[in-house]
């Protein structure tokens, strides 16, 4: 039987790259099923990601933020069955030809979650700012500390999921800051995770949230959910 495999794209102000987004993913494979989340967009992103008919939309009627409108799509994902879920973003950083690196581990079965990460080797692709940069080796150090593994891009929105991750991450994913915070809450929660080496290019249009005096801000309340986080007690999984 044919795996089914279910793209989350969240989008917000996209108007931009998401048509250029899902005609990748449908060029590289047409089995991929596309799920848009437009998360309360004030431009035309909706129009935009429905105007190929190569995507379902899901219109979120406010903005929830990145955690939201990604847990939005884990429930999709639990309530159709899908095997597998590639958490996509929406701005054209992630390369559809990449997803199968991300993909393999689960399908042999080896980890439940795979992250794709720009550093673990030098490539020519994009690989952020020079101050995210150190943020995100400053999560790398915090993540031997909690949980007692290296992830080197905690904060890369390229994921791959498995059934078992898809349950668990449709009624506990974090609202708040939830790249860095899903690492901690899967590694207390004795998920295993994988790192992968991928490519990236620098984002297609549009403007990022988190620059200038931001990222100072960001880390420091990114720092203060990761140690919260890893002080939950575990949570009860789903058998399925």
């Amino acid at each position: 039987m044919r795996e089914r495999i279910l793209i989350i794209i969240p989008a917000y102000n996209e108007e931009k790259n998401i048509r250029k987004v899902i005609q990748s993913l449908h060029g590289a494979n047409s089995d991929y099923e596309c799920l848009v989340i437009n998360d309360g967009s004030k431009d035309d992103t909706q129009r935009e990601a429905e105007a190929n008919g190569l995507a379902t939309v899901i219109q979120l009627p406010s903005n929830l933020g990145i955690g939201g409108a990604v847990q939005t799509g884990f429930k999709y994902a639990l309530y159709q069955n899908y095997d597998y879920a590639i958490q996509f973003d929406g701005d054209g950083q992630h390369l559809a030809s990449e997803i199968p690196k991300i993909l393999s581990p689960l399908q042999c079965n080896d980890y439940d979650v795979c992250i794709g990460s720009r550093f673990i080797e030098k490539t020519m692709g994009f690989q952020s700012t020079f101050m995210r940069r150190i943020g995100i080796r400053i999560f790398e150090w915090m993540n031997i500390l909690l949980i007692n593994k290296k992830i080197t891009d905690s904060t890369s929105g390229f994921r791959a999921y498995n059934k078992q991750a898809i349950a668990f991450l449709a009624t506990n994913y974090p609202t708040d800051y939830p790249e860095p915070e899903t690492v901690i809450l899967l590694g207390k929660n004795d998920f295993r995770i994988r790192e992968v080496s991928v490519e990236m290019v620098e984002r297609q249009g549009g403007n990022s949230s988190i620059s200038g005096l931001k990222s100072a801000h960001y880390m420091i309340k990114v720092i203060l959910a990761m140690l919260m986080t890893s002080q939950r007690q575990k949570i009860r999984r789903i058998s399925l």
